[in-house]
């Protein structure tokens, strides 16, 4: 494996992490959420995981199980890891109550008045969510940095979608912090840090998977990746997505995000 791949994947998994911090800027430069953007921008997000895990991730799955096991037993294996990937990220979702769940629509506007009682509650909820936002970011590192592995296009846009579905999970983290300490730096510390989940993910897949990284193993991995984004999309984004905003700019980020992805992947053929 060429350094510079590694350095590549690596690259693409920080940058997805790390967009937490793009929405601790876009909260402390907004007195007021902007439902409708993060509307489209969950919306786009979840149309690029689909459409990514469906037309890609789990082609490519099949085809390296079909290699290792052979045509019925690589479907089988395709099918019972795609679903164990569901189950895996639901079982992720249960460990994480609801009020602190990263994804869940709160408006920078809900936290501007606090009492000393109000401000010990934001505190929990924002260092609640950066550890929920860990939990969930952990197996998107290792999807994004094997896939930029074996696939730059994949990874790419698995660290795009994963990038924009973590601004409002930065927000998440970073408002609640603010208006509990009424320090910036703290509250984008805390987002910051959450964000670095992902390249421990990537830390993982490089130091314990790569080794033994073979068509079974990848292609187990590829479509267990591939249940976890379309969990998340139907679980999470979406349904976030319409309490952020109307019904139809939920559905125009979806349909953008499949043509944008499908139009990026065409490119590369």
């Amino acid at each position: 494996m060429e350094t510079s791949t590694v350095l590549f994947a690596f690259g693409l998994t920080l940058f997805a992490g790390l967009s937490t911090g793009i929405g601790s800027a876009l909260a402390f430069f907004s007195s007021k959420t902007n439902t409708r953007f993060l509307s489209a921008a969950l919306g786009f997000s979840a149309g690029v995981m689909i459409y990514v895990s469906f037309l890609e991730i789990v082609p490519k799955a099949l085809e390296a199980l079909t290699v290792a096991l052979g045509a019925t037993k690589g479907h089988w294996a395709t099918t019972l890891a795609f679903f164990g990937g569901i189950a895996v990220a639901s079982f992720i979702d249960k460990l994480v109550p609801g009020f602190e769940n990263p994804h869940e629509a709160r408006g920078i506007e809900e936290m501007q008045e606090n009492d000393a009682a109000r401000k010990n509650a934001l505190m929990r909820m924002g260092v609640l969510s950066a550890v929920a936002i860990a939990i969930h970011n952990f197996p998107e590192g290792i999807a994004t940095f094997i896939s930029a592995l074996k696939d730059p296009a994949t990874g790419i846009s698995i660290a795009v979608a994963i990038a924009i579905h973590n601004i409002p999970e930065g927000i998440a983290v970073s408002v609640p912090v603010y208006y509990a300490t009424g320090s910036k730096r703290k509250a984008f510390c805390l987002s910051f840090l959450s964000g670095l989940s992902e390249p421990a993910g990537a830390a993982l897949g490089f130091f314990i998977l790569l080794p033994f990284l073979n068509d079974l193993v990848f292609g187990i991995l590829f479509a267990s990746v591939a249940g976890i984004m379309v969990f998340i999309s139907l679980d999470e984004l979406l349904p976030t997505a319409e309490k952020y905003g109307e019904h139809h700019i939920a559905i125009y980020g979806v349909t953008s995000g499949m043509a944008v992805m499908a139009f990026s992947l065409m490119l590369f053929v």
